[in-house]
């Protein structure tokens, strides 16, 4: 730590941080760019690709993280929110940097801010682009935060950008549907460099904004294609084509969509960042990222997915039919304020014996009574309980399951994390 730093602790950095601008998100790159100005962050990597999207970014970026380490690149990776710690929301080739490495960057932060305030993602941003400008990495994956065009993360001028599916959330901010929200996740391509939709239904706007920033679009179900077959999936993109590929590792039907995405940023960029096939292969099939249709393994199986809106319940209802289970399937459910919460339980009814709404450890969050008046207003007369906390929500689980039975945990990152602090077991 340097003499001049306001803390000594990340925790102590963070709650401050949380405290810094008098509101939690606030739109716009005039503040955060004049500072990024005075630390020279910019140009965080030899080459950057920006992730944006509704679902699907955080598997995306592990994807190709997971192809690129493997080709042997140094790689970069920013991604928000994380699951169990902070230090998760920054990667160095594939490991998770420590306290000290994040402290020294929120000091050079807020060295360069002057009178600046900076939102909570807005000062991490800062710091992700500090640390990999010092680390000097191959590439740089940058997760973009809310939208695109007005997200801290679009500060930087990407080699490539990413977009994959986009879906109706964060209407607040975004505009009221997909038309709208498209075009703000557009905001991310920059003219002459290569930009990937893997959503085979983009909207028209953001086909629309493709042209007027002149940026060539390679659009699912346009430019490349996916298919699954019995003994692997096949790739065709632009100018070739992949057969036999190993499933992702990642759960799900749809991670195939994702995988089928990062192959065609790879493509685009082969020029200047060629990639083998056996990379290709070896990082599709050990990519890893916890929370995303994460099945643990029991007498009682538990299924953790951090999914909060309708797309991505509609992916995990698909999901959960090609795993069925022989007994009941109870459902524990948190979610923040903001969500859609009809929107979200509507596909999982059919699938869901019991519901568990619960409460979290987060002002954004919804009450437990919140949630169950929702999930009765969908699930009519089906069982639905409430509880104060995850922990309640354990106690009471622990004594109605069976084995053969299902826990889901789902509805946000933070019921996964509370859920998995636990270490619940069912014996």
């Amino acid at each position: 730590m340097t003499a001049a730093a306001r803390f000594d602790t990340l925790q102590g950095w963070l709650s401050w941080q949380e405290t810094l601008h008098p509101k939690a998100i606030d739109l716009g790159l005039q503040r955060v760019a004049r500072v990024a100005d005075r630390l020279v962050c910019r140009q965080p990597a030899a080459t950057v690709i920006s992730i944006a999207g509704t679902n699907g970014k955080g598997s995306c970026v592990a994807l190709l993280e997971a192809v690129l380490l493997r080709a042997g690149y140094r790689v970069g990776a920013y991604t928000s929110p994380h699951l169990f710690r902070y230090n998760e929301r920054v990667r160095l080739d594939g490991a998770s940097v420590d306290d000290a490495v994040l402290c020294d960057a929120f000091a050079r932060v807020d060295a360069a801010r002057g009178g600046e305030t900076l939102t909570y993602f807005e000062f991490g941003t800062l710091a992700a682009l500090d640390i990999m400008t010092r680390r000097c990495p191959d590439v740089a994956l940058l997760e973009v935060g809310l939208g695109g065009r007005l997200d801290a993360v679009n500060l930087v001028d990407a080699d490539a950008a990413l977009i994959t599916g986009i879906g109706v959330d964060h209407t607040d901010w975004l505009g009221p549907d997909r038309e709208s929200i498209a075009r703000e996740k557009a905001g991310i391509m920059r003219a002459g460099k290569p930009a990937v939709c893997g959503d085979s239904t983009a909207p028209r706007s953001l086909l629309e904004a493709a042209v007027q920033r002149g940026a060539p679009l390679t659009l699912a179900g346009r430019d490349f294609f996916f298919k699954a077959g019995v003994q692997g999936w096949c790739w065709q993109g632009r100018q070739s084509r992949l057969d036999d590929l190993p499933a992702p590792a990642l759960p799900g039907a749809h991670q195939l969509a994702n995988a089928a995405s990062a192959l065609a940023v790879l493509e685009a960029l082969a020029p200047r960042l060629p990639v083998t096939r056996d990379a290709l292969e070896s990082g599709i099939r050990e990519v890893s990222l916890p929370g995303r249709i994460q099945r643990i393994s029991g007498p009682v199986d538990q299924v953790l997915d951090v999914s909060h809106n309708a797309q991505a319940a509609q992916a995990l209802a698909d999901a959960l039919r090609e795993m069925p289970v022989k007994g009941r399937c109870y459902a524990v459910l948190g979610m923040m304020g903001d969500k859609d919460l009809a929107a979200f339980v509507q596909p999982l009814l059919p699938l869901v014996d019991s519901w568990y709404a619960t409460g979290l450890r987060v002002e954004r969050a919804s009450s437990a009574a919140v949630i169950a008046a929702g999930i009765r207003a969908s699930a009519g007369d089906r069982d639905v309980v409430a509880c104060a906390s995850v922990q309640e929500t354990r106690t009471a689980l622990q004594m109605r399951v069976q084995p053969g039975d299902r826990v889901l945990v789902c509805g946000s990152f933070h019921t996964v994390a509370e859920w998995s602090a636990l270490r619940t077991y069912f014996d």
